[in-house]
């Protein structure tokens, strides 16, 4: 092994003790003991995995499930080496010590220290993420959740709508516009939105910047016959409907400020770097010229069309690991982008990648459709292939395979994209006739 780890770790992971296992080169089991999960005990377990290399964290080698949290931060930051990996591919390892199918945490811990002894390339070294990063990354999962959440309670009110006040729903089929809420609070039952003055639903169409709707288009759905329900039915589901509105407002505000500290967040790591500063990270130049600034990944990532702030921030926080290390191979996969070959004799089938960072195939995902869209290079590709035969969210996945590739290449390069770059390319002619 390089660096040659004297004791391999493993430390099968849980809420409120972890089960530890340290062997030594010749897979003797040196120390075994379970660790509560709070500051002293994890402390006190980094002290003894130094003490036991003699002071030389860089001789331990830590094999874990998770790729990050409290366990894996401390031991990162006194020094030790991490390695994480799928548990998927854990549970492959313990069959080779058992068949019988026997499974417990003594057993886990000792299997994951061992594979790391036998199987090292299958383990994913991990490293300290950029504060920033690590801002980004909880931000920018808090916003899906606020989106899943809207979804959740605007599917409950357009439900709620359908029973007894469907009327709104042609003015906004999805109810999930904040101008529609502030209808409902003010005529919650038909009768009363039927009596609606003119001045008031301009205030609100005005308040909101609603263009494609007059005050006497709404008033006029509003007076449309409203369904004929139960006595009581209409007053009990507007109750419920006043009790929605109150938490969509709040979701929908929380939405709101977690995209304005992602663009703040993002707005400081796409600052331009001085040379030493460049320097310092890694992949600063200078040449004849005299010293240059250097483009950051970020600037870089939101130079490529299709990716604003929060396809961004979500690249960024998920995949910060490959873009740093400029692999390709590495982002394609978990992006879902890389497909699934599975080859046995004559028989051959290649599928989509359904093991990979959800959040991070879906915005892919998007940033791919939304290029192909305004992007002629992207839409060229796109076009080629559907001539292919390939129905459009593989013609999309091909979109965002070649966009990956170009996002490796500019950051190799540390330049922005450049729509009129031109190359040799099977595409160039179709592009040059939709030109034309």
């Amino acid at each position: 092994m390089d660096p040659p780890y004297r004791f391999l770790v493993g430390i099968d992971w849980a809420t409120q003790a972890h089960q530890v296992c340290v062997l030594d080169r010749e897979r003797h089991v040196v120390d075994e003991r379970s660790v509560a999960h709070d500051g002293g005990a994890l402390a006190a377990l980094a002290d003894r995995l130094i003490a036991l290399a003699d002071g030389h964290p860089e001789h331990v080698a830590v094999a874990i499930e998770v790729p990050r949290g409290p366990v894996v931060e401390g031991l990162l930051l006194r020094g030790l080496h991490v390695f994480a990996i799928n548990p998927k591919q854990l549970d492959r390892f313990r069959d080779r010590h058992t068949v019988a199918g026997a499974k417990d945490d003594r057993r886990d811990a000792f299997v994951l220290a061992d594979s790391l002894r036998t199987d090292q390339p299958a383990f994913r070294r991990l490293d300290i993420d950029d504060p920033l990063v690590l801002r980004l990354r909880e931000i920018s999962r808090s916003y899906g959740d606020l989106v899943e959440d809207q979804g959740r309670l605007c599917g409950q009110l357009r439900e709620l709508l359908l029973r007894y006040h469907p009327a709104i729903l042609r003015l906004s089929p999805a109810a999930d516009e904040p101008w529609i809420w502030d209808l409902l609070e003010l005529a919650p039952l038909p009768q009363a939105g039927a009596r609606l003055r003119t001045v008031t639903v301009t205030r609100i169409l005005r308040a909101h910047r609603i263009r494609r709707l007059t005050a006497a288009d709404v008033l006029a759905q509003l007076k449309t016959p409203s369904l004929r329900v139960a006595p009581g039915a209409a007053e009990a589901a507007s109750e419920h409907v006043e009790l929605l509105l109150p938490r969509l407002r709040v979701v929908h505000e929380q939405r709101a400020r977690c995209v304005k500290r992602m663009d703040q967040i993002l707005a400081e790591l796409a600052a331009p770097t001085s040379p030493a500063t460049a320097d310092s990270e890694g992949h600063g130049s200078s040449d004849d010229d005299g010293p240059k600034t250097e483009h950051r990944d970020a600037a870089i990532l939101l130079s490529l069309p299709g990716v604003g702030s929060i396809v961004g921030a979500t690249v960024l926080a998920e995949a910060s690991r490959p873009l740093a290390e400029r692999d390709y191979h590495a982002l394609r996969a978990q992006a879902g982008v890389a497909p699934v070959t599975k080859q046995s004799g004559k028989l051959r089938v290649v599928g989509m990648r359904y093991a990979c960072n959800h959040r991070l195939r879906d915005a892919v995902f998007h940033m791919a459709r939304t290029s192909a869209q305004h992007d002629p290079r992207s839409r060229a590709h796109y076009e080629a292939a559907r001539a292919r035969g390939l129905n459009h969210p593989r013609a999309v996945r091909a979109v965002a395979d070649r966009i990956l590739s170009v996002l490796v290449a500019m950051l190799k390069a540390r330049t922005l994209y450049d729509s009129a770059r031109t190359r040799s390319s099977p595409y160039a002619k179709l592009i040059q006739q939709q030109a034309a």
